[in-house]
C-alpha cells in the first residue's frame, strides 16, 4: 500500500493548503517531494517508479483534455506566415541564445554538445497548460490578439516534438556527439583488491562503478575517489542506482561465487553486453584446462584469496610491454611457477585494456602490446 498511501498524502497535502491559501497547493506538494527525497526514506525508489508512471498517466490526459479546448478557429489563425516566423525564432535563435547563455562556464561542454542541446527542446504541458489559461481569460476580458496565445504555443509544442522525433538522432550523428562505444565497467565489489583494479581502470581512462552492499566498503572506495553505492544484487535493482549508458562490461569480484554468478545472469543483457567477467572458483582452478570455462573468467590463474593476498602484500600495478605472443608466453609461465605476480590485464597499442583470456593468441597479441599484472615485479 505503499503506493497508494503516497499519492492519497500528497492529494490531502494539496487539499489542505488550498484550503488554507488559494492556488498554493502546487507550490506545497513540490515543498513536499523535496522534503520527502531529504528524509532517506526506504524503498524511495519504488515511491519514483511509480510517480514516473502516473505522471505520464497524468500529463496525456492532461494534454488531451487541453487539446479539446482547441476550435478549428483557433487553428485556422496559424495559416499566417507570421506564426512560422514566430516557431522559427523560437527552435533556432532564442533556444541557442538561451543554451550558450546557461553554459558559458560549463568546464565540460563542448561547442558540439551545445548546439545538440539547442536542438533538442521539446515544449510541454507546463507551457501548454498556462497558455490555455491565460490565453482564455485574456481573450475574456478583450485583450487585442489575445486568441493568437493558445493555439501558438500548440504549435509550438507540436513543432518541437515532431523536430526532436525525427531529427534528434540524424543531428547527434553529424555532430559527433553519440556514443560509439559502451567501455565502461561496472564492478561488483568494492573491497581492498577490487578497489585497487578499479583505481587503475579509471586511472587508464576508463569508467568504473562499483557496486557492494557492505558500507565499510563502499565508505573505503568513496575516499579513494571511486564512484560507488551501496546495493544488495539479489534485493536491489542496480538499474535504478545507475544513470549510465556507457557501461558495457561487467565483473563480478566478490568471495562468494553465487554473488558473481547472479549478476552474470540477471544483467549480462544490460551492463555486460561488451563482456560479462566473474572470479574463478577454487573447485574450477582444480579442473584441467580443457574442462575450464571458455569464457566469463576474470582470471584463470587466481581466485579471490589468491588475488586478495597478492593486492595485501604486493598492492601495485606493474606494465611489461611485450616482444610479441612468445614474449607473452614465457612471462605467464615464469608467473605460474613463482609466487606474488598475477596478470591482469592486456593493454594494445591504441591504449585499450583487454581482460586476459586463456587463450591469449585469439587476441593477436603482438610486438608494443603490455602486460599488466600486479603484486612483484617480474624480470621481462
Amino acid at each position: 500500500m505503499l503506493n497508494v498511501f503516497t499519492l492519497a498524502t500528497v492529494l490531502l497535502v494539496f487539499v489542505l493548503s488550498d484550503a488554507l491559501a488559494h492556488e498554493s497547493g502546487l507550490l506545497t506538494v513540490v515543498v513536499f517531494g523535496m522534503v520527502l527525497a531529504n528524509l532517506n526514506v526506504p524503498n524511495l525508489a519504488g515511491i519514483l517508479t511509480f510517480k514516473e508512471s502516473i505522471s505520464l498517466l497524468l500529463i496525456s490526459v492532461l494534454f488531451i483534455l487541453l487539446a479539446a479546448n482547441m476550435e478549428m478557429a483557433q487553428l485556422e489563425l496559424l495559416l499566417d506566415w507570421r506564426c512560422l516566423l514566430l516557431f522559427c525564432i523560437l527552435v533556432f535563435v532564442l533556444r541557442p541564445l538561451g543554451v550558450f547563455a546557461s553554459t558559458i562556464n560549463s568546464p565540460t561542454l563542448t561547442f558540439n554538445e551545445k548546439i545538440f542541446i539547442s536542438r533538442v527542446g521539446p515544449r510541454g504541458i507546463v507551457a501548454a497548460g498556462i497558455a490555455s489559461l491565460f490565453g482564455i481569460r485574456l481573450a475574456a476580458d478583450g485583450v487585442p490578439f489575445a486568441e493568437y496565445i493558445t493555439p501558438l504555443v500548440f504549435m509550438t509544442v507540436l513543432g518541437t516534438v515532431l523536430l526532436n522525433a525525427t531529427l534528434a538522432k540524424p543531428i547527434a550523428k553529424m555532430l559527433g556527439v553519440t556514443l560509439e562505444t559502451s567501455d565502461g565497467i561496472l564492478v561488483i565489489g568494492a573491497h581492498g583488491f577490487a578497489r585497487f583494479i578499479a583505481a587503475y581502470l579509471r586511472d587508464n581512462g576508463r569508467h568504473v562503478v562499483l557496486a557492494d552492499s557492505n558500507p565499510y566498503n563502499v565508505r573505503a572506495a568513496k575516499k579513494d575517489g571511486l564512484e560507488t553505492f551501496q546495493a544488495d544484487v539479489y534485493t536491489d535493482n542496480l538499474e535504478e542506482h545507475i544513470e549510465l549508458t556507457d557501461v558495457g562490461y561487467l565483473l563480478a569480484l566478490t568471495g562468494s561465487s553465487e554473488v558473481n554468478n547472479y549478476p552474470l545472469r540477471r544483467y549480462r543483457h544490460v551492463f555486460g553486453e561488451q563482456g560479462a567477467y566473474r572470479l574463478i572458483t577454487a573447485s574450477e582452478m582444480k579442473l584441467d584446462a580443457a574442462s575450464l570455462p571458455t569464457d566469463e573468467i576474470f582470471s584463470y590463474s587466481d581466485d579471490f584469496i589468491n588475488i586478495s593476498d597478492v593486492s595485501r602484500d604486493h598492492p601495485t600495478m606493474h606494465e611489461t610491454e611485450l616482444r610479441g605472443i612468445n614474449h607473452l608466453t614465457d612471462i605467464l609461465g615464469h608467473m605460474t611457477k613463482a609466487e606474488g605476480s598475477i596478470p591482469i590485464f592486456l593493454k594494445d597499442k591504441s591504449g585499450f585494456i583487454h581482460i586476459l583470456p586463456p587463450n591469449a593468441e585469439s587476441l593477436g597479441v603482438e610486438e608494443g602490446w603490455i602486460l599488466v599484472y600486479m603484486g612483484k615485479e617480474v624480470d621481462g
